[in-house]
């Protein structure tokens, strides 16, 4: 279910910041990339009351952000608008923002007042109702990698990792967990930490990762996969702002190096009861089977939703053996090399860590994809079989598509995950990514003339 916020918000929003300017309405597409509209201060209550007319389309852009007309929506129907309007407790001030400003995440609604089917956000509700209607209510918190590099490319257009604000020398250590690198990079760190505050967003965590300038961001869980992912999004941007603002660009990529660490989203799910007691840990305190059934549907539909999890290209160089990175549809308990890894800690917070998304893939359809595939396998009481112990990602499994079209063509044909996100979604979906995958293979590559010439 997804609702609107009242008129009411925007009014006592306004009245404790007298100097905001305009309000941006926000949305994401398919590729997870932040669109939407700026309105002047007195322009912004029409947002709440008669909402933002955008073209439907917009939500099936590709990643260089064009339209390719994906079954026929586009250029094929005449471009229709629809109406969205702001998401309840988004409304919140732009830090970084030169000019005082403000944000609001917008979700959009079809004739009837349902979900749009074009809107991810919609798809994840989607899904989200399916799982509350059998009684269990998704808790949910991601967490994302990401680089920060320097604005100048090497010559062959290549990222290069940062300056580093302390030494003055372009960053080589990878230290991960080091805290000389937070110490680095604290201004950014800072000033980020403020955004999140004012935004709302619960991020508590940073850790430097397993390469110069990359670095681990984790937001609370919350009682709402649709609140989680919108957190996610709106970290991304926060994260991207704040980098330019201290001279860095932030990079979300799968994976900028072949040699270094890729950048992940990782999914952490429990389900509750209405009264809010996880169901995941058994009476000894083990996993229950729930959680057992749960992971079992994880496993199953892995491959299915490959194309979710990984959406270019470069997005499966990061699947490579014995660097973190799930190769197989593995779980563990406390095992980072599992694809589904059931973290140490007390009963009570026992969850699943899905780590098998790029950080470059769309929260809500990730979220979604988690969601689906743990009902499924509750449902229909699948056995994961027993949990790995030591390396589970040392070979690959040859049954996971790690090729692009590949993933593309099992989400095509997929029986389960259709069944969840709808099979029309899926279809606009593998329709945007395969023209996408199109166009991005008519330009020549560099090892092209370097091998054939």
């Amino acid at each position: 279910m997804i609702e609107r916020a009242d008129p009411s918000e925007l009014d006592a929003f306004l009245k404790a910041h007298p100097d905001i300017e305009y309000v941006d309405a926000l949305l994401f597409d398919l590729c997870g990339i932040v669109r939407g509209k700026r309105f002047p201060r007195h322009e912004a209550a029409k947002l709440f009351t008669s909402g933002m007319q955008i073209p439907r389309s917009i939500y099936l852009l590709d990643a260089a952000g064009n339209s390719n007309d994906p079954l026929g929506y586009g250029f094929s129907d005449g471009d229709p608008d629809g109406d969205a309007f702001p998401v309840p407790g988004t409304l919140a001030p732009i830090p970084w923002a030169k000019v005082p400003g403000a944000q609001v995440l917008m979700t959009m609604f079809d004739a009837k007042g349902g979900p749009e089917e074009k809107d991810p956000r919609g798809v994840l509700a989607g899904v989200a109702d399916v799982v509350r209607a059998d009684g269990l209510r998704p808790v949910m918190a991601l967490e994302l990698e990401f680089y920060l590099i320097d604005r100048e490319r090497a010559a062959d257009g290549a990222p290069q990792a940062p300056i580093s604000p302390l030494s003055g020398q372009r960053d080589r250590a990878t230290q991960v967990y080091g805290m000389a690198e937070l110490d680095a990079y604290g201004d950014f760190l800072r000033d980020l930490e403020g955004a999140c505050l004012a935004q709302h967003l619960p991020a508590y965590t940073a850790t430097s990762e397993y390469a110069p300038g990359q670095f681990e961001l984790n937001l609370r869980h919350v009682p709402c996969a649709l609140t989680a992912a919108d957190h996610a999004g709106l970290l991304k941007r926060a994260v991207k702002a704040v980098a330019s603002k201290h001279g860095f660009e932030a990079t979300f990529m799968a994976k900028p190096w072949l040699d270094r660490s890729g950048s992940g989203l990782h999914v952490h799910l429990s389900l509750t009861d209405d009264a809010g007691v996880n169901l995941f840990p058994g009476e000894d305190g083990r996993p229950s089977d729930l959680l057992r059934h749960a992971v079992g549907g994880l496993k199953a539909t892995m491959a299915e939703a490959m194309a979710l999890f990984a959406p270019s290209l470069n997005s499966f160089r990061r699947f490579q053996p014995n660097i973190y990175v799930p190769v197989a549809p593995t779980w563990g308990l406390d095992n980072r090399s599992a694809a589904f890894r059931v973290p140490g800690g007390p009963a009570e917070a026992m969850r699943i860590e899905h780590r098998v998304a790029g950080a470059d893939a769309n929260p809500y359809l990730t979220a979604a994809a988690v969601l689906a595939g743990a009902h499924h396998g509750i449902s229909e009481r699948l056995d994961p079989g027993p949990p790995s112990k030591g390396n589970s990602g040392a070979e690959r499994d040859p049954d996971l598509p790690f090729e692009w079209n590949q993933a593309l063509s099992r989400l095509a044909a997929a029986e389960i995950i259709p069944r969840y996100l709808g099979r029309h979604y899926v279809d606009m979906y593998v329709a945007t990514k395969r023209a996408e995958r199109t166009a991005f293979l008519e330009g020549i590559f560099s090892r092209e003339y370097a091998w054939y010439l």
